[in-house]
């Protein structure tokens, strides 16, 4: 944090200035339908909405659907780097979830899904679209029920805070290792959980065999 704090004073000594999406995007558009009939074994790599709830975390290398082009009528392409956010979900808490592309190979959107095409840190965005100041933003206005729809719009609208690339590689830096500190706790609590799981079964096993 310390490397953060000094580059804040040193680049942005009047404090980190807030723009909103539309202001930073190079483009943003909805990807195209794509059927659960039109996913195939291999051919084009996809993203269909559901998978950014269930699948994939803040970001992903490689995706788990593909798709042929000869189904596709309107296929709306994804690159290294841009911004992925389902725009309907079962929940007014979720909605808007968002992760970043960071694979080599395009791969196409399907429906109901947003693409952010910007020219900022591609992960720093990730990261600040997850935390609570941005959740809060998505939430608003939003009403409960059962299928909840972003527009967007709703989405060019998120105030997003926009230092430096410099600073948002840092920030990046920082929060990655502790993103791996968690991930290796999670890893080693579930080792430990199953273990724990086990021996309770022998001797749980043991004491009501009466031998």
């Amino acid at each position: 944090m310390s490397d953060v704090n000094a580059l804040l004073e040193k680049l942005c000594p009047e404090g980190v200035e807030y723009k909103q999406i539309k202001d930073f995007a190079r483009s943003i558009f909805r990807g195209a339908g794509i059927k659960r009939e039109q996913l195939c074994d291999k051919g084009i790599p996809c993203v269909r909405y559901g998978e950014i709830y269930t699948t994939y975390g803040l970001w992903f290398e490689k995706c788990v659907s593909h798709t042929s082009l000869d189904v596709i009528s309107s296929p709306k392409w994804v690159e290294n780097g841009d911004i992925l956010f389902a725009v309907t979900g079962e929940s007014v808490d979720e909605i808007s979830k968002a992760t970043a592309y960071v694979g080599e190979e395009k791969c196409l959107a399907g429906g109901d899904i947003v693409v952010l095409k910007h020219t900022q840190n591609a992960k720093y965005l990730s990261y600040v679209l997850d935390s609570e100041m941005l959740k809060k933003q998505k939430r608003s206005g939003k009403v409960k029920s059962k299928v909840v729809h972003a527009s967007i719009s709703s989405i060019e609208q998120l105030v997003v805070p926009i230092p430096p690339l410099e600073i948002q590689e840092a920030i990046v830096n920082v929060l990655d290792r502790y993103s791996d500190a968690k991930e290796k706790l999670i890893h080693e609590l579930a080792l430990e959980l199953d273990a724990r799981k086990k021996q309770y079964e022998h001797y749980r096993d043991q004491i009501l065999s009466f031998e």
